[in-house]
């Protein structure tokens, strides 16, 4: 392997680790903020119990996305020191203000919401979980506007080989910023929904071993789950339709790719169900296609055809000079199939879920097959967040930002395939534990199950014992 390709290697995964959490803690987040508003709102002591047990795996997919963060900050300065050097003045400005607004708001009232627990009134209490929420959203959203700059580069110059901003304002209307920033908080609402729901149908598998106020807890926390999880897979169809549409402007390559077209289709263009495709002869092997779809899926009307690969290539040619800037199709081809194929799917399970839960007849809680069906859906979300994120940035190929920069100018000149081998194994060893000590962490939380969290914060509560109280002797 040479050293792009471990660069990239080690790029792909710090980021794909790191957004396992990310959509995780914004959408828990919400979750346990929604359970105490609703405790505030009916002073129904279940809501509480409910707010403090799911806090225990926020808290967790807070610590672990902190650290694999500082991790992936750490391998930019590493491996991708050019591309630093080239962005740096655009970059600096959002990331500054995403680590000394955002993070700090998040942090700061994080810490009082912890610790604040019968020590202020029960709407103030409430009101610091939707500080935390408001400013992970911040935190996103100023992330969000390096990653658009990215994707479809807006006020800036370039000054001695480096891009300059010329103007702050069009980094926050550059469209692909509002595609992207809607898509990823409707995915992470609809990770903590999915999560929540889905941990809770495995709990109540185990009914057996459950009380009554705990198998009473995980039903609640299952339904307030579905809820969250069917309001955020309609979004998360929403967005990302509108995105994909911006892309047949934007980036025509990666939309042409996501399905698989190296000539341009006809007028209406068909939809492609599976492919396969020889890349290294530019050609598709084979296809089912769907009539009329695809145009409806672009242009949302029975008309209008799509631009192919080839055609496109020529173009960027022209354009840019004589290079490959074919990215890799049949990877984008199927992630962005499983994406939308779970992003539906959840859409499914979450309001059948809703239905087989009514009050009425709540016959999903006596199946253990639909039970086991909605407890493996739990892993559905983080399948369809990486996929969605490989077809943002392997779409982009060959650039690191779109049209200025490639991916061979950004990476380090003074790194080695030896020193790129090692930290790749160390930093995989390092996801790895931080991994398995997490599933085991969150694991053992539901083991314990709410009324342990009740009576541990109860404990907490109590006045600290001094131990020379009695005197010296």
């Amino acid at each position: 392997m040479d050293i792009v390709t471990l660069a990239r290697i080690q790029f792909a995964m710090t980021t794909i680790f790191h957004f396992f959490f990310v959509p995780l803690s914004i959408g828990t987040v919400f979750i346990v903020a929604i359970m105490e508003t609703l405790y505030v709102r009916t002073k129904d002591e279940t809501y509480k119990k409910m707010a403090k047990f799911w806090a225990q795996i926020m808290l967790l997919s807070f610590a672990v996305g902190v650290v694999t963060g500082i991790i992936q900050e750490f391998q930019f300065g590493m491996n991708w020191s050019d591309y630093s050097r080239f962005v740096g003045d655009i970059f600096g400005a959002p990331l500054a203000v995403e680590a000394l607004l955002a993070f700090f708001l998040e942090s700061t009232f994080l810490g009082l919401w912890m610790f604040t627990w019968d020590r202020v009134k029960p709407g103030v209490h409430a009101l610091f979980i939707w500080l935390v929420g408001f400013g992970s959203l911040m935190s996103a959203f100023w992330i969000i506007v390096a990653n658009a700059f990215m994707q479809h580069p807006k006020g800036y110059q370039i000054e001695n080989g480096r891009a300059v901003m010329t103007d702050f304002s069009a980094l926050l209307k550059n469209p692909q910023l509002w595609y992207e920033f809607s898509h990823v908080i409707a995915a992470a609402i609809l990770t903590g929904g999915i999560v929540v729901a889905g941990l809770s149908a495995f709990r109540i598998l185990k009914k057996k071993d459950l009380s009554a106020v705990s198998e009473k807890i995980y039903k609640k926390s299952l339904r307030v789950g579905l809820v969250v999880s069917l309001v955020g897979s309609i979004s998360v169809l929403a967005a990302g339709d509108f995105q994909m549409k911006a892309l047949v402007e934007d980036q025509p390559m990666k939309f042409a790719a996501t399905e698989g077209l190296y000539e341009t289709s006809g007028d209406p263009a068909s939809w492609t169900l599976i492919a396969w495709a020889n890349e290294a002869k530019k050609e598709r092997v084979f296809g089912i296609e769907v009539p009329y779809m695809l145009s409806i899926l672009s242009y949302h009307k029975l008309s209008g055809s799509v631009e192919g690969m080839n055609e496109i290539n020529k173009k960027l040619v022209a354009e840019y000079g004589d290079r490959n800037y074919y990215p890799p199709v049949n990877t984008l081809f199927w992630t962005f199939r499983i994406m939308a194929g779970f992003g539906a799917l959840m859409f499914v399970v979450s309001a059948l879920g809703l239905f087989l839960t009514r009050k009425k007849k709540p016959v999903l809680y006596e199946k253990k097959w639909l039970l086991w069906v909605l407890g493996l859906m739990t892993f559905a979300p983080f399948l369809a967040n990486t996929s969605g994120w490989l077809v943002t940035e392997l779409g982009r190929y060959p650039w690191t930002v779109y049209g200025l920069f490639t991916i061979e100018q950004s990476v380090s000149p003074n790194v080695s395939v030896a020193s790129l081998m090692f930290s790749n194994t160390v930093y995989f060893l390092l996801f790895a534990g931080l991994g398995a000590t997490m599933v085991y962490l969150v694991i053992r939380e539901l083991k314990k199950g709410p009324e342990y969290v009740d009576h541990q914060h109860a404990a907490d509560a109590k006045p600290a014992i001094d131990p020379f109280d009695g005197g010296a002797f």
